[in-house]
C-alpha cells in the first residue's frame, strides 16, 4: 500500500477559467496563511499562463490524500 500527498492550489485567469497547479508532498505543517501567501506569490511573480490568460486570482486549495492497494502485479 502506498500512500501519497498533493497539494492542488486552483487558480482564475483572466478569462474566468480555473488552473491547477499540483505540487507532491507538501510539508505536514502547512497553514491556510502560507498557502494563500505562496498562492498570492505566483499571481504577483506572473510566471504561469494558461489558454484563458494570466493568473488573476485564488479560487481554492486543498491537500490529496491517496492510497494505493496493489491486488495483483506482474
Amino acid at each position: 500500500m502506498a500512500t501519497t500527498q498533493t497539494l492542488q492550489m486552483r487558480f482564475v485567469t483572466q478569462a474566468g477559467s480555473r488552473v491547477t497547479i499540483s505540487l507532491d508532498n507538501p510539508k505536514d505543517t502547512l497553514t491556510e496563511a502560507e498557502v494563500t501567501a505562496a498562492m498570492d506569490q505566483i499571481i504577483a511573480a506572473n510566471v504561469f499562463t494558461a489558454s484563458g490568460g494570466d493568473l488573476v486570482g485564488k479560487d481554492s486549495a486543498q491537500i490529496i490524500d491517496r492510497t494505493v492497494n496493489v491486488i495483483y502485479e506482474a
